[in-house]
């Protein structure tokens, strides 16, 4: 049946009608409220002591007042040095986890829920830590991660406290850059890991805070490594740091020095050391050395002769530092993975402390080395 044109709609279009824009309208409103959002950051970034535009979203602007967010500074995450210490973390983490056919490729993505960090431990420890299986729910997971890096803490001997400032369950967690670097640090550091950290990397962050509903960004400077001395051991200069840079002249003299001193006793066994830099990096001649200066002779089957690998060479110079101690001298602040990577200051701190003890005795070798059992 045709109908009018003079017919009115019915009251349930009509109704349809006006919800529809009101449904609208309402979008319309949450969406300027988003872009205000937007806005009030993007302003906030773009003052004039923020150089950079972090791409947070919008998201990272709904804050409280007094609340914080930070973030890496994007130009800080393409750093050579901060490049570097993520391979040098993940190079040593794929090593440790060989016999578990595990592979880390990326350190925010495969860390965060525990599984790794639970291997890793548990290599490193030659223990067992029980913690839950792998799960998807994000629940379980943080309660694995919690497992986990309570024995980690437990085993830095880091109080609760301290550990909050630098990792959590909840920044680890939340794949925090920051916080998984400053773990594996700590856990490299304690284990003597057989790597050398690049020293002073430094991460830029933003730290964006709302106050009386104005976003304030400001800029912070996170220390991750120290300098090549602190990572050693030592955290103050000595003679040596000003030898080096100030007085290369007086260097040499103090090498031909300990070259002179050490000769004196390993030519006794038709021995000769010409290059001080590269042929106590092994741990072979510190050995010796030390068996001359005391009268012993060290079974050979308690070091490695002819050591191959990286690890056995560590093993020497460890062996080496016993020795050391064994006589009276303080334990060597080195690391011996120092010595193995040739660094000449390290070698130089070791072989001095030496010389400083030894420098005004007689000959001290028998004939017949005496063997230590």
């Amino acid at each position: 049946m045709a109908t009018s044109p003079n017919t009115t709609l019915s009251p349930k279009k009509k109704d349809e009608s006006f919800f529809e824009k009101l449904g609208t309208i309402t979008r319309k409103k949450k969406a300027k409220e988003v872009t205000d959002l937007q806005e009030e950051g993007k302003n906030a970034i773009e003052s004039p002591t923020s150089p950079t535009i972090p791409d947070i979203g919008p998201e990272g602007y709904q804050l409280v007042d007094n609340e914080e967010r930070s973030m890496i500074e994007p130009s800080s995450r393409e750093d050579p040095k901060l490049k570097e210490l993520i391979k040098v973390l993940l190079d040593w983490i794929n090593d440790e986890l060989a016999d578990h056919r595990i592979i880390v490729k990326d350190i925010e993505e495969d860390l965060f829920d525990g599984q790794i960090l639970q291997k890793l431990i548990e290599k490193l420890c030659k223990v067992r830590v029980e913690a839950r299986e792998v799960t998807q729910s994000e629940i379980g997971q943080k309660q694995k991660l919690r497992v986990v890096l309570d024995y980690i803490n437990l085993i830095l001997c880091v109080p609760p406290v301290l550990s909050q400032q630098k990792w959590s369950v909840d920044s680890i967690h939340s794949k925090n850059l920051v916080a998984i670097l400053h773990l594996l640090v700590a856990l490299a550091r304690h284990f003597n890991a057989p790597i050398r950290l690049p020293d002073n990397v430094i991460i830029t962050l933003i730290v964006i805070q709302k106050v009386d509903g104005i976003l304030q960004p400001r800029y912070v400077p996170e220390e991750i490594t120290t300098s090549f001395d602190d990572i050693d051991g030592r955290s103050e200069r000595d003679a040596f740091d000003t030898l080096f840079d100030h007085a290369p002249d007086k260097l040499n003299v103090v090498k031909k020095t300990l070259l002179t001193f050490v000769n004196k006793y390993l030519m006794k066994l038709n021995l000769e050391v010409a290059d001080l830099d590269n042929q106590f990096h092994d741990g072979v001649y510190l050995i010796i050395l030390m068996g001359l200066l005391e009268g012993y002779f060290t079974p050979l089957y308690q070091f490695h002769v002819t050591p191959t690998t990286f690890e056995h060479k560590v093993h020497n110079v460890r062996f080496a530092f016993e020795l050391m101690e064994d006589s009276g001298l303080p334990r060597p602040k080195a690391r011996a993975e120092d010595i193995v990577n040739l660094n000449l200051k390290s070698t130089l701190r070791v072989l001095y402390n030496i010389f400083t003890k030894y420098k005004t005795s007689t000959s001290q070798v028998p004939a017949q080395p005496v063997a230590v059992q």
